[in-house]
């Protein structure tokens, strides 16, 4: 357990990290994105070690890179700007 826990989080770092590093205009700030990415890997392992009920390490840190690219995903803002129109137009 400790192992998958250790390992997910060093995952779900250089998974935020390197979101940060390449994604700096549409994320928030730096620490924001690293506490993320850490957390919802760390969350992913939890979902899949209580699914799989202790299985195997390797589906165990899937699971957690998955959730932490879609916690990640949630931090995205927009490239550009949103274009309203009026009401009246």
């Amino acid at each position: 357990m400790l192992l998958e826990a250790l390992s997910s989080a060093i995952l779900g770092l250089v998974l935020a990290w390197l979101a940060a590093h390449r994604l700096p205009h549409r994320l928030p700030d730096r620490a924001l994105v690293l506490c993320t990415g850490v957390a919802g890997a760390l969350f992913g392992a939890f979902v899949m070690h209580s699914a799989l009920d202790a299985g195997s390490l390797p589906l165990v840190l899937v699971g957690a890179v998955v959730v932490a690219a879609a916690s990640l995903s949630l931090l995205l803002r927009p490239a550009g700007r949103l274009r309203r129109r009026s009401a009246t137009a």
